[in-house]
């Protein structure tokens, strides 16, 4: 055969070849990769933190979402490079309880250049151009302490009008408008807010505040905490001074987790007003849902971009509705 022949020969393979991939059937496309959420959690130490990681996970999982979580532990540095770590991971959508909300700005920036929503969980947004934030009803939390306690201080027979006020830390801007709401409310109740303490949110503080009310102002009738882990521990420096923190100096909290509602089932706490951080959880996903999807987001407040989640009065006479079972 022929150089020539020999060509044409190879020529028409060639054709034919082509064309049988042409009217082939097109390939099957690769299957469309699994959207992620990523949540930055404030610290998984406490109980309150915990029901809203359940929250966040058990609805991300029932959307069919990947799942990323990482732990700030109270600490600034440690929200900044996890959280950092997240937004690099190549995650749809970030859902962030900031430690230090002031710190928020270059992560909320970092998102968004990336073309990645924001949802804040509590705590605060820091000024930031977040998409959205989940907020308990800390005013009404507030005002319902302080209506509560004025009740408890008058069936104690305790004439005195000294309240102590322990406040989370200034920076978790949401959480502080509980204290806020709660002086002001118990002012126009006639009470004097003997100490206004910040106890940071850890339970030692609120343990060696409250020894310090109690050194100051003896005849202090009622305590007032920002969160469970203080009031728990201003209950327990109650206990070791021989008082009440039901029957001689009320303790009233905030957030109802395990270790409130435990102290006020054996009688050492009086209340605590109720969060729903669970539900904060899901409600996070729904949103990042959304926004994924180019959706629009219906506000409390449109100007803060706020959902508010409502807060309930939890006492001895409900607490048993909350607790958990125990272990067997």
């Amino acid at each position: 055969m022929s150089r020539k022949n020999t060509f044409v020969g190879l020529l028409v393979l060639m054709i034919v070849a082509v064309a049988l991939t042409a009217c082939a059937s097109p390939a099957t496309p690769a299957a469309k990769a699994k959207k992620k959420i990523g949540f930055s959690v404030f610290d998984m130490q406490y109980g309150f933190f915990q029901d809203m990681e359940k929250g966040t996970r058990e609805a991300a999982q029932a959307a069919g979402y990947d799942y990323v979580l990482v732990d700030e532990k109270s600490d600034e540095a440690t929200m900044v490079s996890a959280t950092t770590d997240l937004i690099n991971q190549g995650i749809d959508a970030l859902i962030i309880s900031p430690f230090r909300p002031n710190a928020l700005g270059p992560l909320v920036d970092a998102a968004k250049k990336k073309g990645i929503p924001v949802i804040v969980n509590d705590i605060g947004g820091g000024g930031t151009a977040y998409d959205a934030i989940v907020v308990s009803n800390n005013g009404e939390g507030g005002v319902m302490a302080a209506d509560y306690l004025d009740k408890l201080i008058k069936t104690t027979g305790n004439t005195s009008k000294k309240v102590a006020s322990i406040t989370c830390d200034p920076t978790s801007v949401f959480a502080w408008q509980r204290n806020v709401n709660f002086e002001k409310r118990i002012k126009e109740l006639g009470y004097e807010v003997a100490a206004s303490l910040n106890g940071q949110s850890k339970q030692e503080l609120g343990y060696s505040l409250m020894k310090d009310v109690l050194s100051a102002h003896p005849d202090v009738a009622g305590v007032f905490s920002c969160n469970d882990p203080m009031a728990v521990g201003a209950a327990q420096a109650l206990a070791d001074a021989g008082k009440s923190g039901v029957k001689d100096i009320p303790v009233v909290g905030f957030n109802a987790d395990e270790i409130a509602l435990k102290a006020i089932k054996e009688g050492s706490m009086a209340a605590t007003i109720q969060q729903v951080p669970y539900d904060m959880g899901k409600m996070t996903v729904e949103l990042a849902t959304k926004l994924m999807n180019g959706e629009k987001l219906k506000f409390g407040n449109d100007k803060e971009r706020e959902i508010y989640v409502p807060v309930n009065l939890i006492t001895a006479e409900n607490v048993d509705t909350l607790l958990k079972p125990a272990a067997k």
